[in-house]
Order: C-alpha cells, then structure tokens, then sequence
C-alpha cells in the first residue's frame, strides 16, 4: 500500500556497506511510487554481482533499478559522468511525478548526484606524469603525499585506491588548493530528504564478515576468473573494488584464497568506517538504527521521517 503524504522530490538513503540500505530503498520506491537510483560505484559494472552485492531481480521487489550493469569493466568510472547520467535519471522521475530513490554508499557520487558539485578539469601531462609514478612507486608512496598536502583527503581515500589518490593529487596541481577544498559546502540542487542507516561499529563488522562468507559461498572466486577474461584485471576502476582485487591476488599466485577472503573482511571493515566518517560529516543525514533489534520498525521509522520533512 502506497504512502498518500506527499513525497519529497528525492530520496537518498546512504551510510556503510552491509547496513541495510539495499532493502530499504526498495521499500521506500514501492510505497512512494519511485524507482531506485544506483549510488554504489562498483554496481555500476556488469558482471560485478556477487562481490557487490547487488539485490536479485527477487530482492528488487518488482521495483526499477536504474544505473545498474552500464559499462564494462575495462571502463574507468568518472564522478562526472555518472554525476549526468544520475541527474537526468532523477529529473526524468520528477518529471513524470515520481519520487527518485537514490540508494549507496559511494559519498562523492551521491553528492555528485545531489549537490551542487562542478568537478575541475583534467590535464593530460599532469595526469600522465601521476600515472606513471603511480607504477614505479605504488599507490602507498603518493597516498602519503595526498596525506601530506590534503589530511582530509588522505582519510578518505583508501592507500590502495591508487586511481582516486592520482586524481586528488592532479586537482590539487591543477588548482593549487586541497581536493577537499574543491567540494562545496552543502548545497543540494534538489528538494532531498537523506537517510543514513546506523549499525554500530561491533555488529556491522560481524555483517561484513558473514557477507564475504556468504558471496565465496555463492562462487566469487568464478565470478571474478570469468570477469578476468573479459579484462578484469587491466580494469582501473573495477580491479580494485573489494573482493575483486583480492581474489585477483589469489588468482595470480600471490597469495592463498583463504588470505585474499581474510584481506577482503578487513578491507571492507576499513572501507566501512571510511564511509561512515564521510556521511557523518554531513549534517543533512537523519540517522536512524538498522541494528538487528530495530530492523524490522526501520522502514516504517523511515517513512515517517519523510513524510515529517515534507509536511514540515
């Protein structure tokens, strides 16, 4: 049964992986006539299911998802690019009198999505010269210079991420100010209303671990070989999402699988609190509990959440 309060233009339900995010955009599209907005970078790539977790047709619920399974893997992903692809997918919804549900936990691309976010350019010399220093020295040498010349930044970027460390350390050149510095203040170019789902720290790592369990159950190591033959591996986005980058490790001798699972669990944790940091910054977010003992009350606790901020 549909919500008849009035909704408001959009919808973003953020916070860490495994938090329960997913299964709440999808109850908030059904009872306000909306379709999901994907806002998790790594859902963007076909093929990338287990590792990503991305809902069934089943766990979908009869709901659209939009910006699920669009580029290959051998693309590199752009905030910029998905930034229009979002934005024209949420103005269609608004235009037809429907509400956008943008769900994830990709902060800059939700704030790309939502905010009024202008990305500066690239220079081809200064990202070339990146590059290539990005080979010879590692991600760990230039993510201690981006922490060096941008803390906050530093925080926020994993050391391994060596395509995100190379970008920040390109604005800051271009621009002669930190990376930081470039994102705007809170400034939404929609009417939205955010959502972050809290777990505290113990019981969201304990999800995290019986997540990664769950998807070598399911056969990630098989996803991940049959997407290397399709060029997994010389992907530099998609090479370093989680799961993906350690079984690739595994695959290619460098360690044993049980490693590359024990590494995926503690990566994903590290990555968890990243996200929760980034979001917590933010003083936009309403915070309601997804902790086991409030799962079930959570998307009744939602929506009345939205429909107070609408009719305030």
């Amino acid at each position: 049964m549909r919500s008849t309060a009035p909704a408001p233009r959009v919808i973003a339900v953020v916070g860490p992986t495994a938090a329960g995010k997913s299964d709440l955009g999808v109850f908030l599209a059904q009872r306000l006539d909306g379709e999901v907005v994907n806002a998790d970078s790594m859902q963007l790539y076909r093929g990338m299911d287990i590792g990503t977790a991305k809902l069934t047709d089943e766990e979908r619920g009869g709901v659209p998802h939009r910006l699920l399974d669009i580029w290959d893997v051998t693309e590199t992903a752009s905030v910029a690019e998905y930034q229009r692809l979002a934005r024209a997918e949420i103005d269609r919804l608004l235009a037809e009198g429907r509400t956008p549900v943008l769900v994830g936990g990709s902060g800059l691309y939700v704030r790309g999505a939502i905010d009024a976010l202008e990305f500066p350019g690239t220079d081809p010399e200064v990202r070339a010269r990146l590059e290539e220093e990005l080979t010879v020295r590692g991600s760990g040498a230039l993510h201690a210079r981006l922490a060096a010349a941008d803390p906050e930044a530093g925080r926020a970027i994993l050391p391994s991420n060596g395509r995100r460390i190379v970008r920040a350390l390109e604005v800051i050149e271009i621009t002669g100010r930190p990376f930081t510095a470039n994102l705007p203040g809170h400034d939404s170019v929609y009417d939205t209303v955010q959502i972050g789902v809290d777990v505290e720290r113990p019981e969201l790592d304990e999800r995290i671990a019986l997540r990664v369990d769950r998807m070598w159950e399911a056969g990630l190591v098989d996803e991940v070989r049959a997407l290397e033959v399709q060029g997994l591996r010389e992907g530099r986005t998609a090479s370093r999402a989680l799961g993906y980058q350690q079984v690739l490790s595994a695959l290619a001798g460098e360690c044993t699988e049980t490693q590359a699972r024990e590494e995926t669990v503690r990566a994903t944790k590290r990555f968890a609190r990243r996200q929760d940091s980034w979001f917590r910054r933010d003083p936009r977010v309403h915070w309601l509990s997804g902790a086991v003992q409030d799962r079930a009350e959570l998307p009744q606790r939602a929506l009345a959440l939205i429909e107070r901020a609408v009719t305030a």
